[in-house]
């Protein structure tokens, strides 16, 4: 009994080597490092960052989750709008026309001639010019700048043109035939609306045009333009028997007054 004592206190002495610990799923579990995270921030293993949405405070949570209700929102209108112009006449367009018209006209309208038994077969290209008014007072009038010469280098060549050189041109001008018989009248209510819709998109390219602001020095301001259209005939085919006319005809339209507040965003 003695000797047992004294080679088990041997055994458990300062010298003694240390047992062995019980491998992991043995024994006792291994304590833990520190206390687990709970809660949302749980969800990511320590030190590694939060990235895109999750990165932001609830707050700008919040206002990312509105902005994409008012997008969402905006969308699902246009769209309900776009099908009610083009659709047939029905109960809802005879109710609220008028709104989705407004909503419309003239940015958004559509045109289905490419889809017609005649599609079109002419070119036609909008040109301007302008009466400009130096810093001396004195007056001067331009040359006829072919803006939709313009837009044509720019869509040429390049594989995704944006919409505005491939149709606000276009669309701005057929919005203003469809609503001015020929001695350029306005008919109907929406005939003054295309005047001014086609007058700021003048003044608005002769700004950005580098040639204007050549020919002025940079110091005039347009006080009024002028817009003509050049129709020619598309020359049919080398096999066709048809005999077409490719003489351009033109359409002028009068002067106008471009007004203060549109003339500030005009030529300097």
């Amino acid at each position: 009994m003695d000797a047992y004592d004294e080679g088990s206190d041997a055994r458990h002495g300062p010298g003694a080597p240390s047992r062995p610990a019980p491998p992991e799923g043995r024994g006792a579990p291994a304590e833990s490092a520190g206390p687990v995270p709970s809660g949302p921030e749980g969800a990511y293993p320590l030190g590694e960052p939060r990235t895109g949405v999750a990165a932001l405070s609830l707050r700008y949570r919040i206002a990312v989750a509105l902005a994409l209700a008012v997008v969402a929102v905006g969308v699902c209108v246009h769209l309900g709008m776009t099908f009610l112009h083009v659709a047939p006449a029905n109960t809802v367009t005879k109710a609220h026309g008028e709104a989705v018209d407004d909503w419309i006209y003239p940015e958004f309208e559509q045109n289905w001639k490419l889809f017609a038994p005649n599609p079109l077969q002419q070119n036609i290209s909008i040109q301007v010019r302008a009466g400009i008014r130096g810093p001396e007072g004195t007056t001067s009038t331009t040359g006829w700048y072919d803006l939709s010469a313009e837009d044509g280098r720019a869509i040429d060549g390049n594989l995704l043109p944006s919409h505005t050189q491939q149709n606000e041109l276009r669309r701005a001008w057929d919005f203003y035939v469809a609503t001015h018989d020929g001695e350029n009248r306005p008919v109907g209510l929406r005939g003054s609306l295309s005047e001014s819709y086609l007058r700021r998109i003048m003044v608005l390219r002769l700004d950005r045009d580098d040639a204007v602001r050549a020919a002025t020095g940079g110091a005039g301001v347009i006080e009024r333009v002028q817009v003509r259209s050049r129709t020619s005939n598309v020359p049919p085919p080398r096999w066709s028997r048809e005999k077409v006319s490719t003489t351009p005809s033109y359409r002028e339209l009068p002067w106008w007054k471009v007004p203060q507040d549109e003339a500030a965003g005009g030529v300097r």
